[in-house]
Order: structure tokens, then sequence, then C-alpha cells
């Protein structure tokens, strides 16, 4: 029976949940647990290691214990904890969300470099409001609206919203929506978005933590990956303002046919692919023309 809390110390909980991780035959991972206990306690990764005798907080071993639980289940970690790191933000996710990945942090910069943080922007298929929150605390905007057509992930993205500054907060209004539908009355300074863009029958290469625990509806989109990026190169600029800039995250795979589409769309201009930290081309941009 587990110790309760009152009576476990740091060293052991590593060991026990090292243990639960692994799963009957497999050798304990410390390291996984080291940065388990550390993100349920809010501490540096290293903090459980050279505290080995400290007391676990009461309350916390039960939710180290359950985190244990879902990791070994197969559930990604950022799940299992409750929580993902974007730029400088520390923010609530769970299943009804993407976990926001460190390459989609650039099309933070893109958008914050192309309009020189001001005027208003749109953040279409928020998820955990990720993209949005970041332009909030780091820009000077107008205001940023974000948008998702599932309740459930807006709900994460309002609850995220205490990631940042008080006083930025009033510039994110959430609007329920399929793409461009909430944003069918405005005129915007940028669009950005990480819409999903996994061909359907690229399903079985997927890792499983990520093809049977991440929404589908965030992945998925069509039979060629296509008609989410396809949707926005063809309708964005009805809602950008004359040189508007179109800022989206791409699959590599993908990357010359959706440049392809919108340097032949005619209502585009100074289009672009942008690589990621990798190397790889993974982002559009695309200025709105001005006539």
């Amino acid at each position: 029976m587990p110790a309760t809390d009152d009576a476990t110390v740091v060293g052991a909980l590593l060991d026990e949940l090292a243990a639960a991780i692994a799963g009957p035959g497999v050798p304990p991972d410390r390291a996984i647990a080291r940065d388990l206990v550390a993100s349920v306690l809010d501490r540096p990764r290293f903090w459980p290691t050279a505290n080995s005798a400290m007391p676990v907080p009461p309350g916390a071993a039960g939710a180290m214990r359950a985190a244990a639980a879902m990791l070994a289940a197969g559930a990604p970690f950022a799940y299992a904890v409750g929580q993902a790191a974007f730029r400088h933000l520390t923010l609530r996710v769970d299943r009804r969300v993407l976990i926001p990945r460190p390459e989609t942090e650039v099309l933070v910069d893109l958008a914050l470099g192309t309009t020189g943080g001001r005027g208003t922007i749109a953040d279409v298929g928020t998820g955990s409001g990720a993209i949005a929150l970041a332009l909030a605390a780091e820009g000077a905007f107008d205001g940023i609206v974000a948008t998702d057509v599932s309740e459930d992930a807006l709900a994460v993205a309002r609850a995220n919203l205490e990631a940042i500054a008080g006083d930025r907060r009033g510039l994110v209004t959430f609007r329920c929506g399929d793409l461009l539908a909430p944003l069918a009355a405005g005129r915007y300074r940028a669009l950005v978005s990480n819409p999903p863009y996994i061909a359907e029958r690229e399903r079985d290469d997927l890792p499983a933590s990520v093809r049977d625990w991440e929404p589908a509806m965030a992945l998925f989109s069509g039979a060629d990956g296509m008609d989410a990026t396809r949707r926005l190169i063809l309708e964005a600029a009805g809602v950008l303002e004359p040189g508007g800039v179109l800022i989206l995250e791409l699959d590599s795979r993908r990357a010359a046919a959706a440049r392809a589409l919108a340097e032949n769309h005619g209502g585009w201009t100074d289009v672009e692919v942008r690589a990621d930290l990798t190397g790889r081309d993974r982002f559009l941009i695309a200025r709105r023309t001005t006539t």
C-alpha cells in the first residue's frame, strides 16, 4: 500500500514512480520520474534529485501517482502532468487540445516580425490558446481574436488566460466557429494559424502517443492533409486588410503545394516559405494584395 503523503520523501517517491512508469519487466526510468516530480511541484528539473530527503507536500504524491499511471498507459508527458511550456508561458493542456510544439513558437516570431506587433490579429484554430496568448504577452496589438471550432478547446484556452499578465488579458477575444467563419465581419492586420495538416492515410504512421491521445480534429485534414490549409489560402484574403499577412504552419511535405496554391491565387503577393529551426520548410507567409 503506497505511503501517505506525510510519510513520503522525494527520493522514495522517485523510485516508486520510476517503477510505475516503466511497468513490469522494464528497467525503471528515474529521469522521467524526476521530470514528473519537478513539473507537478513547479520546480527546476534537477530539484528532485538534489532534494531527495525533502518530504513531499501534502496532496502532491497523489497527483504524481496519477500522472505516472497515465504515462504507463502511453499518455504524452504534457497530458500526464497537465501542462506544457510555450515560449515564456506555462499552459494548461489536456486531451481537448493539441500539445503546443516548439516549432510553432516560430509562428509567433513571424507574426511579431511582419506586423511590428501592432494592429488587430487573428489566431485561427487556437487550441490551448498558445499562439494568441504569446502574441498578447509579447506584442503591442490592438486586439487578438482567437477562434476554434471546438468549444472544449476554447474552454482550455480561456483557462490559460491567467498565464499572461492581467493587463494583457483583455486583448484576447475567443470565438467559436469553423476556420474563418467567426472573422467574417472583421479586417485584420494578420491571420496566423497552425491548422491540421496530416493526411488521413498517414494516421498509422504517427506515434501512438499522438494518434491515440491528441484530438483528431486538430491533426487530420482530409485525404491529402491540405483541406484546412487550402481553405485558408483561398479565403483568408477576404478578412485581411490590404497588405495584411497570412502566416501558416505547414507539413514540410506539402510546403511546395501550399506555396504554389498561394502564388496562383491572385490575391496574394510576396509569397514565401520559411524553414523551422531544423531547416525544414514549415511556414507559409503571403501578403494580401493592396488592390
